[in-house]
């Protein structure tokens, strides 16, 4: 199987993606899961309108930072010409590719005709891919669903016009914006978007495994395919579904001592990132899922209670300390292997 596949002029080193997702995505994130072997992690959503004023919170979501073998950035809003001068400002602060969301669900970003809501508005829609396009010289990418409801599945069409106007690749969740994350995202539907055009497309949606990821892409006809929600406290799942996809190698879970390792080596980033305590309390919802996602304790009720202990401290070496201490407590015979969770059911802040 295809180690990568292209955006435009940029390589892709590998087939399985990270999706945008506020709150999780941040600069620390990105930097970690790439160093884990992530060949492609985007920023958090920024909204365009607010970058082009120079608003500092959201700056520093579409951070570049220095290591990074590969800057995508994407951009939210429903004005033509904020999202192209927002997207200029991402080509001149580093992005390698422009992403555009066509696909975040939630209420604050409808209620602002953005996201979800421009599948409603194909004119508007493809009247930002027009200008956005125009702007930079960076390949512009889309982020969609397969439509605003049951009765109007027009991705397929949106990405027909979206290929016409210049976009290099499009990314679809396989559920509408009402079913919101509910049900079972539909890999089939997506194969109709494949079927209408040229360019790459991404499936997203339900892809936490090995079986899942080579299913998503078989089902899709897709040239690669996005994680959400399964990064959770799992930074280093690109990398293992990558070499699944390769060769058929199950990557075998961190064990005791390198998982904590890597949630400390995140922790520390994060505080140098946002200083503290900033740092620490941006920190906290992802200790949560690194803690949850562990095999030890093996009781879940005492990884739940030792979440909650461990969420409320304020030292960051206290923490590592107090974390050492719970995951050292692991069966010596312990041996590591392959663990498959299923993605917590919560509202992802994927697009």
């Amino acid at each position: 199987m295809s180690r990568g596949f292209r955006i435009g002029d940029v390589e892709i080193a590998g087939r399985v993606l990270m999706a945008p997702m506020t709150g999780v995505t941040d600069l620390p994130f990105r930097q970690l899961a790439s160093r884990l072997g992530a060949s492609y992690v985007a920023t958090e959503m920024v909204a365009s309108a607010e970058l082009a004023r120079g608003r500092p919170d959201v700056v520093r979501r579409a951070a570049v930072g220095a290591g990074l073998p590969l800057t995508v950035i994407q951009l939210v809003g429903a004005d033509p010409a904020k999202m192209a001068e927002g997207a200029r400002m991402a080509e001149q602060a580093g992005a390698d590719i422009i992403d555009l969301n066509y696909g975040c669900p939630s209420k604050e970003v409808i209620g602002v005709a953005s996201g979800s809501a421009l599948m409603r508005t194909p004119d508007r829609a493809l009247a930002i891919i027009e200008a956005v396009v125009q702007a930079v010289s960076r390949p512009v990418t889309v982020k969609m669903r397969l439509g605003w409801d049951d009765k109007s599945h027009n991705a397929a069409d949106l990405a027909r016009a979206a290929e016409d106007l210049g976009v290099s690749a499009v990314t679809v969740h396989g559920r509408t914006r009402q079913q919101f994350y509910t049900g079972v995202a539909d890999w089939d539907a997506v194969a109709r978007v494949k079927a209408a055009v040229s360019i790459p497309v991404v499936v997203n949606g339900d892809i936490v495994t090995a079986e899942q990821a080579r299913e998503a892409l078989d089902r899709s006809g897709a040239d690669a395919l996005m994680l959400g929600r399964g990064v959770y406290g799992r930074p280093w799942l690109a990398a293992h579904l990558e070499r699944a996809l390769i060769d058929g190698t199950r990557l075998e879970e961190p064990g005791p001592e390198e998982r904590a390792d890597i949630v400390v080596e995140h922790m520390r980033a994060s505080a140098a990132f946002y200083g503290l305590p900033l740092g620490l309390k941006m920190f906290r919802k992802h200790l949560g899922w690194y803690i949850e996602q562990a095999p030890w304790p093996a009781d879940p009720a005492a990884r739940r209670a030792a979440k909650g202990e461990l969420c409320r401290l304020d030292d960051p070496d206290e923490v590592e300390t107090r974390l050492r201490t719970l995951w050292s407590a692991a069966p010596h015979e312990f041996i590591a292997r392959p663990v498959e969770f299923s993605p917590q059911v919560v509202n992802s802040p994927a697009a």
